[in-house]
């Protein structure tokens, strides 16, 4: 995966819902252009955040035995925006899971301010299907390379934070 669109997980449910914060920085180059003179972050990447979100919560719930790939967003609606110094806190419920893949309801609030929901599609690729060794695999989002990102309320040495 080329790049992260969540920060860290706060809440984990395996198989169940997870919660999830991108903190909006004006570091990010995206920022400068959209839109100059009033910063918001692009709602294709807040897709993407959402759809990282549920992607890695269906893959967590198969020990990421598959890989997950984003197949469809038959729905999404957007009611407000986040800018710099905002934390989007995606929520993302799991509604339907087979073994050829799964779905998810997600929202985007900032604050008690809901931003976006949406309703994402994943599928599940076989690692062992002989025509999975021509795909690219570098740019697959879910896979057991994130289970770092899983490890809710520990400090970077893996204790407790103070506090908690």
């Amino acid at each position: 995966m080329r790049w992260f669109w969540i920060d860290r997980f706060t809440e984990f449910e395996s198989g169940k819902y997870a919660k999830a914060v991108k903190n909006v920085s004006l570091a990010e180059e995206h920022l400068h252009d959209h839109f100059p003179g009033f910063a918001i972050m692009p709602g294709s990447l807040m897709i993407e955040g959402m759809a990282q979100t549920g992607g890695i919560l269906l893959g967590e719930l198969n020990q990421f035995k598959h890989i997950v790939i984003l197949a469809k967003v038959p729905k999404v609606t957007f009611h407000s925006w986040a800018v710099p110094g905002d934390s989007i806190i995606y929520t993302a419920t799991l509604t339907n899971v087979g073994e050829e893949g799964g779905s998810t309801e997600i929202t985007a609030h900032v604050g008690d301010r809901l931003v976006a929901e949406a309703e994402i599609m994943f599928v599940h690729l076989d690692q062992k299907d002989p025509q999975f060794g021509a795909i690219d695999q570098k740019n697959f989002v879910f896979s057991m390379n994130l289970l770092g990102i899983l490890d809710v309320g520990q400090a970077g040495d893996g204790s407790e934070p103070a506090g908690e």
